[in-house]
């Protein structure tokens, strides 16, 4: 795979590069969409259970899905395109991703510097006050409370309705904005504020990079469109970053 001369010259000097990341660079991992064939969930749409109207109605149908979903997350592994950001990280001195996701791959590849924009599935955090919530517990045997203030536990994702981290957004678009190279990886660009990421690192001088087997509103406006999965993209674009930095 080549890659052009303005992407490399750029790279090859870049001190600080961002990185957002959406559900595309999981794809090669085989992250399920949650819908199933079949079977229960099938009656539901997310919208319906991803919020907190509806984990006050019933925290523990709320929770029965979502230990579903990290059962099925915990079968999945990073790809290619995980380890690839792994190696990016070592090699520019400031590097960040900002991921949409909430599947852990990151992490679990190795990542150090990830910024979740919609929280984690697999934690837990107290429903009222926030508090994170470490200790491992059964769904089936009842849903915990928080040890300080008596709040139901729920994940730590966001849900529908609610705002992200106002810390984690504010990272990212520091991030942004400092950074030299950004590239968008697999995420649709359509969802707020993450979309706006792009703009943002574009509009402060950062030479702005797609990846993704599909046009997507941000196609027109990166300065490259590396059409293509992440996971064949990525690991080439490391091969040649090692050659030139």
């Amino acid at each position: 795979m080549e890659f052009s001369e303005r992407l490399l010259e750029r790279l090859k000097v870049a001190y600080t590069v961002g990185v957002l990341t959406g559900a595309g660079i999981s794809a090669a991992s085989g992250v399920p969409t949650f819908r199933g064939k079949d079977g229960l969930w099938n009656k539901y749409r997310p919208e319906e259970l991803a919020n907190f109207e509806a984990f006050q109605t019933n925290p523990k149908l709320v929770w029965e899905w979502y230990d579903w979903r990290r059962k099925l997350i915990q079968q999945v592994k990073p790809n290619l395109a995980h380890y690839a950001l792994v190696d990016m990280e070592r090699i520019f001195p400031e590097f960040a991703i900002i991921t949409q996701n909430v599947d852990n791959l990151h992490q679990r590849a190795g990542n150090q510097h990830v910024i979740e924009l919609h929280g984690n599935i697999l934690r837990s955090k107290c429903s009222r006050c926030g508090k994170p919530y470490l200790q491992e517990f059964d769904v089936k045997q009842g849903i915990p409370t928080c040890p300080d203030c008596g709040g139901l536990i729920r994940p730590d994702v966001v849900w529908f309705g609610e705002t992200l981290p106002e810390n984690n957004l504010h990272q990212a678009q520091e991030f942004a904005m400092a950074s030299e190279v950004f590239f968008a990886i697999g995420t649709s660009a359509v969802v707020e504020p993450a979309a706006s990421l792009p703009y943002i690192a574009k509009g402060n001088g950062a030479y702005v990079v797609e990846i993704n087997p599909e046009d997507t509103p941000l196609s027109d406006a990166a300065d490259e469109h590396l059409k293509g999965p992440a996971d064949q993209i990525l690991p080439a674009l490391v091969i040649e970053l090692e050659k030139i930095r």
